[in-house]
């Protein structure tokens, strides 16, 4: 388990989803909770290995828990 902070942006890219942005690069979150475009997080989640998905915008964070800073 991991732990990320950063901003959330909402990509408009097929269809939309949620991307965190860190200092060390941009991840795509499995989920986001409450959380909303532009809030500063604190993500607890692992890094997902492997696959291909239509979101080509960085490795996917497999979220456990999500607080808004």
């Amino acid at each position: 388990m991991a732990t990320f902070t950063g901003t959330v942006r909402k990509n408009d890219l097929e269809g939309g989803f949620f991307e965190l942005t860190t200092s060390s690069g941009t991840y795509r979150l499995s989920k986001h909770g409450k959380a909303s475009a532009g809030d500063k997080v604190e993500v607890e989640g692992e890094i997902e290995g492997g696959g291909f998905g239509i979101h080509m915008s960085g490795p996917s964070i497999k979220v456990s828990s999500i607080r808004v800073l």
